[in-house]
């Protein structure tokens, strides 16, 4: 902890130190989140955040940004009398590196800027929800921050070419997106299953992550975006990984005569491409926004091994397919906001035969010149099953209420109700409904 508050103090002392000789500025925020289930007052979320932004220059050629993050997240973890001698166990504080690069304007040309370093990229139209958005894995450690993107090391260029502008990346090594913690690990993941009359003992996972080679690891991705009758238009290519692991291999071993068995499983990230495309813009008083993404990924083979018997199928194929998101939002004359989006295939799911539809809807009203504002209705419905919709649904819903009590404070409280039928996203996490308060100063 000492370690985090010098470092921090250093990069204090540094650009304020700076900002006397050219024009830098520090901004921030602080930021807490709690929350409890409903059910039995058990607390599952306890978070705090000091986020601090630093951005300037020495002159009109070049832009320095960083973002560090200092987080005190989760709960003691005492197990025995030794552990109280441990303050990263007792009061657990981690310091994040979000974003660090530097900005080169008109490096070699005239039109060509070049971002080099962390970053965070995202590309799409759509309100957090973007399939075209794959040079950033997802973080997805609290599921309901949908949209939420680590940044990666990496190069940025951007041309500027009349009303065209084409943007080339390129990532040379591969990182992971962070899955869900605590009482929703399990909500991107389907349960293992076994064949009727095998009990499981033991169970162990690896992840295999690819090599650092760039034949391997390497990401790239161009866009080329324009405006064309007051519609924001891209075109995109990926050529990468998939930053969600995927079962490749089962192996089960019997222990017994009865059923009696220990798994192991390995998981790898498959390569894709991926070819997208968006757009933005408003008719007549409404605003509108898609994008689609179609994914062509590499073919994955599948190995169950059950002692000596070796059995091979497709754990993902070559085949295309496509995610969507169309939505709008619009503001009625009465004050009331209304955002709405029709998304085809979440962040997890792969192939044809495993997309699903969503609907999210956002109602909100403010009151008080903008001190109150309320949201009755907001949230997420999935659809696994058309032709049986009625046991084959899911939803969570997110009321809210936001008060602002001064200038770049928000107070929140909301509640994530949860329920549904069949197997999917939301219904699998079913019983885990919370409420929450959230505080948040901008400075």
């Amino acid at each position: 902890m000492k370690k985090i508050i010098l470092f921090i103090s250093i990069l204090v002392a540094i650009f304020s130190n700076s900002y006397a000789q050219a024009d830098f500025s520090i901004n921030g925020y602080l930021k807490t989140d709690n929350r409890m289930l409903i059910d039995d007052n058990s607390f599952t979320w306890n978070e705090n955040q000091l986020g601090l932004k630093f951005e300037g220059s020495y002159s009109d050629n070049y832009h320095l940004f960083s973002e560090v993050r200092l987080r005190g997240f989760g709960f003691p973890e005492i197990y025995q009398a030794a552990d109280l001698q441990s303050k990263d166990k007792v009061d657990k504080w981690q310091l994040e590196f979000r974003e660090a690069y530097l900005d080169l304007y008109q490096f070699g040309l005239q039109d060509l800027d070049v971002r080099i370093g962390r970053q965070i990229i995202t590309w799409g139209t759509a309100d957090r929800l973007n399939p075209t958005s794959n040079i950033c894995p997802e973080d997805l450690e609290d599921i309901f921050n949908f949209g939420e993107q680590s940044g990666v090391n990496s190069v940025l260029a951007t041309y500027y070419l009349e009303n065209f502008t084409f943007s080339g990346v390129y990532v040379p090594t591969f990182t992971p997106a962070v899955l869900p913690s605590g009482i929703f690990a399990s909500a991107l993941s389907e349960p293992m299953e076994f064949p009727e009359g095998m009990t499981l003992r033991k169970y162990w996972d690896k992840i295999i992550l690819p090599e650092q080679k760039f034949t391997e690891s390497s990401q790239a991705a161009f866009k080329i975006g324009t405006n064309l009758f007051d519609y924001d238009l891209s075109v995109s290519y990926y050529y990468g990984r998939d930053d969600l692991p995927l079962l490749n291999k089962v192996i089960i071993n019997p222990v017994d005569t009865l059923g009696t068995v220990d798994a192991s499983v390995e998981m790898i990230y498959p390569k894709m491409q991926i070819i997208g495309a968006d757009f933005a813009g408003s008719l007549l008083d409404v605003g509108i926004w898609g994008e689609a993404a179609l994914t062509i990924p590499n073919e994955v083979e599948m190995q169950t091994i059950v002692g000596d018997s070796i059995t091979k199928s497709i754990a993902l194929k070559n085949d295309p397919y496509c995610k969507f998101v169309i939505g709008g939002d619009y503001t009625f004359k009465n004050g009331i906001y209304l955002n709405t989006q029709f998304l085809h295939g979440f962040i997890h799911e792969r192939g044809n035969d495993d997309l699903n539809d969503y609907l999210t809807l956002r109602i909100e009203k403010k009151f008080f010149n903008d001190e109150l504002k309320i949201v009755p209705i907001g949230g997420a419905i999935s659809v696994t099953d058309w032709d049986d919709y009625k046991n084959n649904y899911g939803f969570v819903a997110n009321p809210e209420i936001i008060y602002c009590p001064y200038d770049n404070i928000e107070l929140l409280f909301g509640a994530y109700i949860i329920d549904g039928k069949g197997s999917n996203m939301f219904s699998n996490l079913k019983g885990n409904d919370e409420i929450y308060f959230k505080v948040k100063v901008s400075f």
